[in-house]
């Protein structure tokens, strides 16, 4: 064999593999964790059972979804969300496969539990607002664009996958192999709710121009973009500055 022919034959062994392995690389599920004095519940959508956290809020209008990041155990933002959102019932969700939830992820199945935690919670709550990060701000982003929400928070934000992958691997034909693109930018011109994008000063996993992206394609009177200097993808939660954007963002900005 010539060189260039068993160049030819390694690099498509690796399309192969990234076409056949893409999930087991794209998603990092978490273990499921047992928080004291938090109460959760089991939800069943599409033939799997979800694990969601529930912080409530006795008596109230108000509920928060939350969507997290890729290997990100939700469970860990319930302290600074009952600080944060006292007037709000939160809801964190476990990803099938994620946190005790069943299954195994992907883009399809993720939007479909997105839709029955909405349903879920609509029944008890008249007013909910939605919460992405990371990866959860695609699923966010498709549920705001099918649902009626009040307002959307998308952190870390991505306008797709397919865009951050094509920069993570630029010699294969990231487009023809990728099986969960996650394209929150074609939801935007479907979404009606107040926007607030926040976004890492020093984002190491989520190329800047990406969330620049995905912020620019909302019109200028829908989105408050808001930048945490020196905050990086998996520390942004630690910054005040963080905190504060998200309280006041709810606690104003009506929708039109």
């Amino acid at each position: 064999m010539t060189i260039i022919s068993i160049v030819v034959l390694i690099y498509a062994g690796c399309c192969v593999f990234l076409y056949t392995a893409q999930r087991s690389v794209m998603y990092y599920p978490t273990p499921e964790v047992h928080v004291p004095d938090v109460a959760d519940f089991r939800l069943e959508s599409d033939g799997e059972t979800l694990k969601i956290w529930r912080l409530a809020n006795v008596g109230g209008s108000k509920a928060i979804i939350y969507f997290g990041g890729n290997a990100e155990d939700v469970s860990g933002n319930i302290p600074d969300f009952r600080n944060i959102f006292p007037g709000h019932a939160v809801y964190l969700v476990n990803y099938r496969g994620y946190g005790g939830s069943t299954g195994s992820p992907s883009e399809a199945g993720l939007y479909k539990d997105a839709l029955a935690v909405f349903d879920e919670i609509r029944a008890r709550y008249a007013n909910i607002s939605v919460i992405g990060r990371s990866l959860g701000s695609a699923v966010a982003s498709y549920l705001a664009s099918v649902k009626d929400i009040d307002k959307l928070i998308l952190v870390t934000p991505f306008d797709s996958i397919e865009n951050v992958a094509k920069k993570a691997f630029p010699v294969f034909p990231v487009s023809l192999l990728l099986k969960d693109k996650f394209d929150s930018a074609e939801h935007v011109a479907e979404i009606a709710a107040p926007v607030l994008v926040v976004i890492a000063g020093d984002d190491e996993v989520i190329p800047r121009r990406r969330s620049d992206a995905l912020a620019g394609a909302f019109p200028e009177s829908q989105v408050i973009i808001e930048v945490i200097p020196g905050a990086g993808h998996n520390t942004i939660g630690m910054f005040p500055r963080y905190s504060n954007a998200l309280s006041v963002f709810l606690a104003t900005h009506p929708r039109q």
